[in-house]
């Protein structure tokens, strides 16, 4: 049997193979609790829960316990200024002291969204409107106009604001809506003896709408035409008539004439 051989069967080398078990096994162990320790393996601070909190009332909490924070902002319709709406770590997770929490709050000043033309629109077409620009729509008047929930003035703060006019995203603003009824203030312009550009203008500027022309007699020139007769027209009993009420109109061959019956 070889030196070697015997070596491996004697009791020094049993001796020495286990002492050198025992020292890996202690050298393990005693890194594996040292690191434990090092790091607080399984202990830590549970992060409270900050979501819906003020951005005052959290900061108080994280410095009560120890914690770091960084705080970054963001715009959200109908949450109050200043709320905290996201927090990393979760609540409940068990941190380090001193470990920084990110929060997310919603920021103190809206963003500045620009006013939608909306005039002409009719009342679902702008509330459509308004809220894909980050708006809200207030209170609604009516006023008389030939056209029924048409948009007529959008104000805010109680003033008439034209497109484009700057506002804090998230404002109301109020809208005033044609009734469909029309005006009955609106005087009926006597025509007869003016020409028929003349009249034209004259009914559009009253707010009413040109109706039918009837050309009465021979036309040799249609560019110099006259009223002769018009329905309605302005009578003692007759002076007003509703926004966009059709006038009819009676024309000849440049002659001014006394007023005439309306035409039927």
């Amino acid at each position: 049997m070889s030196k070697f051989g015997a070596y491996l069967k004697s009791k020094s080398f049993r001796n020495n193979l286990l002492m050198a078990v025992v020292s890996v096994i202690a050298v393990v162990l005693i890194a594996f609790f040292s690191l434990g320790y090092y790091t607080r393996h399984g202990s830590g601070i549970p992060v409270p829960k900050l979501k819906g909190l003020t951005i005052d009332k959290a900061m108080d909490i994280l410095k009560e316990q120890g914690f770091g924070y960084k705080i970054d902002s963001v715009y959200v319709q109908d949450v109050a200024p200043g709320t905290i709406v996201e927090q990393d770590p979760d609540p409940g997770t068990n941190v380090k002291e001193n470990r920084v929490i990110y929060l997310t709050m919603v920021t103190l000043q809206a963003p500045p969204v620009s006013l939608p033309d909306l005039e002409q629109s009719n009342y679902r077409e702008a509330v459509a409107t308004i809220s894909n620009y980050g708006l809200k729509v207030g209170d609604t008047t009516y006023r008389s106009d030939i056209a029924r929930d048409r948009i007529l003035e959008v104000r805010f703060g109680g003033q008439v604001i034209k497109p484009g006019t700057k506002l804090p995203k998230g404002s109301k603003i109020d809208l005033v809506l044609g009734d469909g009824e029309g005006a009955s203030e609106v005087e009926i312009p006597e025509l007869v003896n003016l020409d028929l550009d003349a009249a034209r203008f004259a009914i559009k500027g009253a707010g009413l709408t040109v109706g039918i022309i009837t050309y009465q007699g021979t036309i040799s020139d249609s560019t110099n035409v006259v009223v002769v007769s018009q329905y309605p027209m302005k009578t003692d009993s007759l002076s007003k008539t509703s926004i966009g009420t059709r006038i009819n109109l009676t024309v000849s061959q440049g002659t001014k004439t006394d007023a005439a019956p309306p035409a039927n």
